[in-house]
């Protein structure tokens, strides 16, 4: 069907995608702006994976340090270009991952960087725990998996709710800026330091403090 040019704006500034893009998903959609809008999503979502393979040796190290000096945060964020790494949008996107660093505390960049000595002490906790709850020796071998998914989901960024939006993930976050952007982005590495960690102090929860920060 035919569609008209307000929508095709209006769906572009909604979605960040392309003017032809819009137009073809509104055509496709039958001119429903939500449906074009999810079209745009998966189809971005699958190109993001076609780019992800692509060598990213630019980017930025992104600083951010919570209100008072309390946690400060560094993390290397790369892309292909130079050009895009000055871009507002990528900028914003390092600072987002800096504050999800800062508020949610991972250990991980992703699941392939957690040791099998570190796996194996997680098991070994998981395990414990379930045959204290008194659960049957055939199906703890299951909950031990399936809890391992929680310390995933808990220490590796990738794996973490993002904190402006918990509906997503760090990752599919990572993936729709790779798609908007239209080149690979990785999150290297990083490095966050809390004011006092590893010696006794009382406790204030900086976490929560960082995270309230975020939605405002």
């Amino acid at each position: 069907m035919a569609v008209n040019a307000s929508a095709v704006k209006e769906l572009r500034e909604k979605t960040g995608a392309g003017m032809l893009d819009c137009k073809k998903a509104l055509e496709e959609a039958n001119g429903d702006l939500t449906k074009a809008a999810e079209l745009l999503r998966e189809k971005g979502l699958a190109a993001a994976a076609n780019k992800a393979g692509r060598i990213a040796t630019e980017g930025v190290v992104e600083s951010y340090i919570h209100a008072g000096g309390r946690i400060g945060v560094l993390v290397e964020i790369n892309c292909e270009t130079d050009f895009v790494a000055k871009t507002d949008q990528f900028r914003e996107f390092a600072r987002d991952i800096a504050m999800q660093i800062a508020a949610a505390n991972p250990k991980f960049v992703a699941r392939e960087e957690v040791s099998q000595e570190e796996l194996d002490k997680e098991r070994e906790i998981l395990k414990a725990q379930a045959l204290n709850e008194g659960k049957p020796a055939n199906i703890v071998e299951k909950m031990v998996e399936g809890r391992l998914g929680k310390y995933y989901e808990e220490f590796c960024l990738l794996e973490q709710s993002f904190i402006k939006d918990p509906d997503k993930t760090v990752s599919t976050l990572l993936k729709e800026k790779i798609s908007t952007i239209g080149e690979n982005i990785s999150i290297r590495r990083f490095v966050r330091y809390e004011l006092g960690e590893g010696l006794e102090k009382k406790e204030d929860n900086f976490v929560a403090e960082v995270m309230s920060q975020a939605k405002l």
